[in-house]
């Protein structure tokens, strides 16, 4: 074994190589920061021991590993309560100890409160790093040593030995643990009274949700009274009034599935179609990484400007404090401000957590116009290079601006956005690249079935849109047949208007004929599993599922990779504004486009082209009478299916 590795002896049950931030930058493109679910406990580990905040460590979740050093090296062990022993003999979390050549460090099981442990080790864990970080994303399968969980008998290699500064975490800087947790949030995106009711957000605020069991990084599942709901539906995006066109997420936003609660974690989307009422403040995230099923949650409105700052790590953190002070929230729905853009589009600020803010135009419709206004502003601060600002993403109407609020304060921001749209361009000004882009679709593909199947057995079995979803994607749009729906989707052409949908470059795309646009709603719950790129309709949006996960599309079928992972620079296939353009192929060839693809052999054919908006107009001007003939039917269909839920108990009166 090489004198400056660490070997796994035991990888536990769910161990992964982290740094911190995590993978900043790629949010735009469907990749989360992943990093430490509790970077509080993880940061505290690595300062202790002289190493930087973020360097490499350990996160074990419910039980760790046993490892085995080859040279002396200081450790620390932080986090949720768990039986630590050094060559059997225990020692106490939080305080830095000196593992001896040859000595195994025995990280046991969680006994908590909390949920997970972190491991760091002097000098830090060195790994190659993928788009800037070693930071594992095990959905992804990238990051780590080998893009997963720790494996019995790998080697972990380590950075040069630094001067531990600490015997231990001092007790005024250390976490309190709970059974019952405060989070503090802060109002929006998406609350009250546009999209919630007032008595639901009393009652968001109101009530200790309970931990659900199926909780993991990319989200904690949480159980809590249903939303009356301030809207009937979601209109063209969806049945279920929680139900909007898709906009980017913040870590920590709570996200509502249809009528589920989910705290996004740090795995979690970086772009969907539901709203989020509150989000928790970046300085108490680190909780999300120990609430534990069956614990309880209840939401704490706080002022933007009294959220501890995320930098601090000591009592500037408040993290010792049991609850949350708070003197109220910021009392303005998350609502920053509203103005004109011009005679015909208003323009909405939302906060986005205390570190983000959400710019959203025109109404809640789905309107080429819209997204060409989020991409003039988007390639504005592009090329500005505004300092503080750390990420950029589109969605279908909107942009979500992420900050260092040291840097950037969001009082700043919303003054620069404000001058900013001075220097946009007329949309009908709107000239971009758009590549048509030719992909394989295996129709109605036996894993999407499966997947089906699965969701019916393990989830409900009475959804409406069981046991065939193209089935029900004909009723809601009132076709004939299911073969007009085939039809539908293989003579359309695909504008891609988002990227990293369902993660890893997926595509949210809208035909661009709108009587091609098939409008259908989300699962509700949402599916557990889906494979990697099924193809799915929600809303009247498509998208290719990027890899495995959860997911609440309407499959048709399931194509090709749309992210390369050889790649070692801009992995994803797809750019914004390209065209999809569909053929038919069957499963078992599909399945040997796949592999060909996951071998390197990428072979993808598209032509140049370019989107105009003035011409896009022009061809809906010329065509009108005939798309509202289209909507009309499709209407009438949507109507139908919403008094057919509403009678089942699906909806509210």
């Amino acid at each position: 074994m090489e004198a400056t590795c660490v070997e796994v002896v035991r990888p536990g049950m769910l161990t992964t190589v982290q740094d911190w931030p995590g993978r900043v930058g790629y949010w735009h493109v469907g990749v989360p920061p992943s990093g430490p679910m509790d970077d509080l406990s993880f940061r505290l580990g690595n300062r202790v021991l002289g190493n930087a905040e973020g360097a490499g460590g350990l996160e074990c979740t419910l039980g760790g590993p046993a490892l085995r050093f080859a040279e002396p090296r200081w450790v620390c062990v932080t986090g949720a309560p768990a039986t630590v022993t050094l060559d059997g003999v225990p020692v106490e979390l939080w305080r830095t100890v000196l593992v001896p050549a040859g000595g195994v460090l025995d990280i046991g099981a969680v006994h908590g409160p909390g949920m997970r442990t972190y491991v760091l080790i002097e000098g830090g864990i060195e790994l190659p790093e993928y788009l800037g970080s070693i930071a594992t994303f095990t959905l992804g399968k990238f990051g780590g040593s080998a893009g997963g969980a720790l494996r019995a008998g790998e080697l972990l290699p380590l950075g040069a030995p630094t001067r531990r500064i600490a015997p231990a975490v001092p007790m005024g800087d250390q976490p309190v643990f709970s059974r019952r947790w405060e989070l503090a949030v802060t109002e929006g995106p998406h609350g009250a009274p546009e999209f919630f009711t007032r008595a639901d957000f009393d009652t968001i605020i109101g009530t200790d949700y309970e931990v659900h069991f199926n909780s993991d990084r990319t989200g904690v599942r949480l159980i809590g009274p249903k939303p009356e709901w301030a809207r009937t539906d979601g209109g063209e995006a969806g049945l279920h009034p929680s139900n909007i066109h898709d906009t980017a997420y913040s870590v920590g936003a709570l996200d509502f599935t249809g009528d589920t609660p989910i705290l996004l974690g740090p795995d979690g989307p970086s772009l969907g179609g539901f709203v989020c009422p509150v989000t928790v403040v970046a300085a108490e995230r680190w909780k999300l990484g120990q609430l534990a099923p069956g614990d309880a949650v209840r939401f704490v409105p706080i002022r933007r400007e009294h959220a501890a700052p995320l930098a601090a790590l000591g009592a500037g953190r408040r993290a010792a404090w049991p609850s949350v002070l708070s003197v109220g929230g910021d009392g303005d729905d998350g609502v920053l401000r509203r103005a004109d853009v011009d005679d015909e589009i208003g323009v909405t600020y939302r906060r986005a957590g205390d570190d983000g803010v959400l710019v959203e135009y025109g109404a809640m419709t789905l309107d080429l116009g819209l997204r060409a206004r989020v991409h003039a502003l988007h390639e504005y601060l592009l090329a500005a290079g505004v300092r503080g600002v750390t990420e950029l993403t589109p969605g279908v109407r909107s942009l979500q601006i992420r900050v260092d609020p040291r840097v950037l304060p969001i009082p700043a921001l919303l003054r620069l956005l404000a001058e900013a749209e001075q220097h946009l361009p007329a949309a009908d000004e709107l000239v971009v690249p758009s590549r048509t882009v030719h992909l394989p679709l295996s129709w109605d593909d036996p894993s999407t079935r499966e997947a089906i199947t699965r969701y019916m057995h393990g989830v409900r079995s009475d959804a409406p849109w069981c046991p065939w979803n193209i089935e029900f994607i004909r009723r809601m749009n009132g076709l004939g047949t299911v073969d007009d729906v085939y039809a539908t989707v293989f003579g359309a052409e695909y504008l891609v208007l988002g990227l990293g949908d369902v993660y890893l470059g997926a595509p949210v795309a809208t035909p661009i004929d709108p009587r091609h646009r098939l409008v259908t709603t989300k699962y509700n719950p949402a599916r557990t599993w889906t494979p990697e790129n099924a193809v799915g309709i929600g809303g009247a949006y498509l998208c290719i599922y990027g890899m495995e996960g959860p997911g609440g599309y309407q499959f048709v079928g399931r194509t090709t990779q749309v992210w390369n992972h050889r790649a070692t620079e801009s992995p994803w296939l797809l750019r914004y504004f390209d065209r999809i353009s569909w053929y038919p192929v069957e499963a078992d060839e599909l399945m040997d486009m796949r592999a060909d693809f996951a071998a390197g052999k990428v072979d993808v054919k598209s032509e140049d082209g370019e989107f105009r908006l003035a011409d896009y107009r022009k061809f809906l001007d010329d065509n009108a009478t005939s798309i509202e003939e289209f909507r009309a039917v499709q209407a009438d269909a949507f109507t139908a299916e919403r008094e057919s839920w509403r009678l089942a108990g699906e909806l509210k009166d």
